[in-house]
């Protein structure tokens, strides 16, 4: 199996829910190592990052890793520290702000293939 780091990243995320990652094939499984959100706006932002499961598959369901966490002006705040979180196939990271156009996301993964 292959190990391979990459960087995903979105800008001016805003009201409405961006896929911002998803584990599509060849890829196994995914390792999310870090996951850091910048406030771009010009006041503090409440955001949201969570993972939207297969909807054919009922035995998963879409979660939220982050809710309506506070980010003050000019301010950024690193998700995970230290901790990882595993996806499988067809697994997406999403990310919302109450502001539009208002945050930046950077995801630091590892993806698996065969």
């Amino acid at each position: 199996m292959a190990n391979t780091f990459k960087l995903k990243s979105t800008s001016n995320v805003g009201v409405s829910t961006v896929g911002i990652y998803t584990a599509t094939s060849p890829v196994t499984a995914t390792v999310v190592i870090g996951i850091t959100l910048a406030n771009t706006s010009g006041s503090g932002i409440h955001v949201g990052i969570g993972i939207t499961r297969p909807a054919a598959d009922t035995t998963k369901q879409d979660i939220n890793l982050i809710k309506d966490v506070p980010i003050p002006q000019g301010s950024s705040f690193e998700f995970m520290q230290g901790n990882k979180i595993v996806l499988e196939a067809n697994d997406t990271i999403t990310a919302k702000s109450d502001v539009a156009n208002s945050l930046d996301v950077a995801l630091t993964i590892m993806e698996i293939t065969p």
